[in-house]
């Protein structure tokens, strides 16, 4: 039996239920363009910070003067609205969820409110830890993978820095030199793709405590489940680190060991979890052995 207290009264009509969702929207879209415009004022400054990992690359190999260019009148104006975009999206996701929220929470128990507080929390912190190990850890070592294999033309220098070169630059005079240089004139809007979506790749996969915890929750996943699946989820977690990755050993595999660890601390808070469920119905005197214990796995 539901009290007052378990759930929030609610008998409004559809038609205000619609009007509600149309003012939650509308509050969301402007603080979404509100926080587009914002960043569109500082997208120069943004765009050079989303640049630094290239740039110390280019600085580590010998270049002194980094340039970047562009091959269209419009292509800087727009690489600047993309940034805007995304990070109006950012600046404005803690008003957006707040207005979800508010939609959604009058039809939910105060139980589930309780559950659902800490993932609401918990998924933009991992999203933003995620996304900082990528800029700062992930994007510099592709970056210098990829800038040192072509100018080094060998996977074993580009790996190790420093294997291969010679202690002074060798000067090779013009007029005995043959063949094509081959010089990197990166577009700027390839560029801080690339990092975008390494930081989504690695914000979206750590969000992976946040799904598996959200399943247990809801009865969909087990400790013991999840634990037997470790040979599969070791496949699965290496081939989506493959897709979701440049094509570079290296962050395939630094994915990987971010990846994995999250996935065992996801067993380990569902078990936490089930302790606790045990605990409460062993104490309300409806704990069933065979049914929600060791015998209900057999």
């Amino acid at each position: 039996m539901t009290t007052k207290d378990d759930i929030d009264e609610s008998s409004a009509p559809l038609v205000e239920h619609l009007t509600e969702l149309r003012n939650r929207l509308i509050w969301s879209v402007c603080a979404f363009l509100v926080g587009m415009v914002l960043c569109f004022i500082v997208a120069e400054p943004i765009l050079d910070f989303m640049l630094r990992p290239i740039e110390q690359a280019m600085r580590a190999l010998g270049n002194p003067n980094p340039v970047m260019q562009y091959t269209a009148p419009q292509e800087y104006f727009f690489t600047l609205m993309h940034i805007a975009m995304v990070g109006g999206l950012m600046v404005s996701f803690p008003v957006i969820a707040y207005q979800l929220w508010r939609f959604v929470a009058p039809g939910l128990y105060r139980s589930e409110k309780q559950a659902f507080l800490p993932f609401l929390i918990a998924s933009p912190v991992l999203f933003l830890i995620g996304g900082a190990f990528s800029h700062f850890i992930v994007t510099p070592m592709a970056m210098k993978f990829f800038l040192g294999y072509a100018d080094s033309a060998s996977l074993l220098t580009a790996l190790i820095p420093g294997i291969g070169t010679s202690p002074e630059p060798v000067v090779v005079p013009a007029a005995t030199k043959e063949g094509i240089d081959i010089v990197f004139q990166g577009k700027v809007n390839e560029t801080l793709d690339i990092s975008l979506k390494l930081i989504l790749a690695f914000g979206l996969c750590f969000q992976l405590p946040v799904l598996l915890t959200l399943m247990g929750k809801a009865g969909l996943a087990t400790s013991a489940g999840l634990a037997g699946m470790r040979r599969y989820a070791i496949v699965v977690i290496l081939f989506v680190a493959a897709l979701v990755t440049p094509p570079d050993i290296m962050s395939q595999l630094i994915l990987f060991a971010c990846i994995y660890p999250l996935y065992e601390v996801s067993i380990f808070l569902i078990k936490r979890m089930e302790k606790q469920r045990e605990a409460e119905l062993r104490a309300e005197g409806l704990w069933d052995e065979d049914i929600d214990g060791e015998g209900a796995e057999k």
